[in-house]
């Protein structure tokens, strides 16, 4: 294998809001911008991203991967990057409005590689992989495949605000490739429309995903692999931006489970991961193997569901 984890999808800058922070410029985020830094930080040695940047951000992007040692692999030219603009109300709800958009991303150019690796990120932010092209790629892979689903659920809606949906039969079909499927609680129910988390999890296994990790927040994570269900529960910390929380706990995941193969205690290890990302607002905060391990022997033990 060339790389020990590959991850697909749009790079974003945006701007946001919350009810603690705001931003005045365009932030660096992304589903696969997140999972790549923290899995990189975290351990992994060879990680490489794969999306389209556009000219007005590519300076500013390049640098910050280089920066951390992760390869990006440009599948697109266009002038824009994709953003939203996010606002994070005093009661949780998050409003998304589509700011740029990079378009779709060119997998055939990029097949070899995303074919040489030990895992495989699906992470699209705004529908830029087509799911029956990475159903064909992942049917033909030896990686192992972990989906992030949020971007093939999003959809514009009245004003540019981004609304939810799901195609359950495009998507059932690339569930049966995946190894591990994590949509937050939100996406969850948009997926099954099952409004128990724990059923929703139980559901997507159903429905051929190996594991299913459904991330709450504050109220920690559910996961079902069609053994076992259990409970991981979120370190207590003070959220000043949550945004791409569940994208960093993906990453340190992805970094503990390439180590240990353990569910449980690669669950753990990411959920103390996810609480050191939110207590800040930008990208560039310190996210150490060390504190990690720090907070996850604080936490609460895990409880059977």
């Amino acid at each position: 294998m060339i790389y020990d984890l590959v991850a697909i999808g749009n790079p974003v800058y945006d701007f946001i809001s919350t009810l603690r922070t705001g931003s005045n410029r365009r932030i660096l985020s992304g589903c696969s911008t997140n999972v790549c830094l923290s899995a990189k930080r975290l351990g992994m040695k060879k990680v490489a991203l794969v999306g389209n940047i556009g000219t007005d951000f590519s300076h500013d992007f390049h640098t910050e991967m280089r920066r951390h040692g992760v390869k990006v692999i440009n599948t697109g030219t266009t002038d824009r990057t994709t953003g939203f603009s996010i606002r994070n109300d005093e009661s949780g709800e998050r409003t998304l409005r589509l700011i740029a958009d990079a378009g779709k991303i060119s997998l055939r150019r990029v097949w070899s590689e995303c074919q040489q690796s030990r895992y495989l990120l699906l992470g699209p932010v705004f529908s830029e992989i087509d799911v029956p092209e990475i159903t064909t790629l992942v049917e033909s892979s030896h990686s192992q495949v972990f989906l992030d689903p949020q971007g093939l659920l999003r959809r514009l809606g009245k004003d540019g605000e981004v609304e939810h949906f799901c195609e359950r039969g495009q998507l059932k079909n690339l569930l049966e490739q995946v190894d591990f499927v994590k949509p937050n609680g939100l996406e969850a129910r948009v997926i099954t429309g099952l409004h128990n988390h724990m059923e929703s999890a139980k559901k997507l296994v159903e429905w051929g995903a190996k594991t299913a990790i459904v991330t709450l927040g504050a109220n920690g994570s559910l996961i079902c692999d069609g053994r076992t269900c259990f409970r991981v529960p979120a370190f207590e910390t003070m959220a000043v931006d949550p945004t791409g929380a569940g994208e960093f706990y993906a990453g340190a995941f992805l970094a503990e489970f390439s180590r240990t193969e353990s569910l449980r205690s690669s669950c753990l290890y990411a959920s103390a991961a996810a609480s050191i990302m939110v207590e800040s607002p930008r990208p560039n905060f310190t996210l150490t193997d060390e504190e990690v391990r720090r907070r996850t022997k604080l936490m609460g033990q895990i409880r059977e569901a």
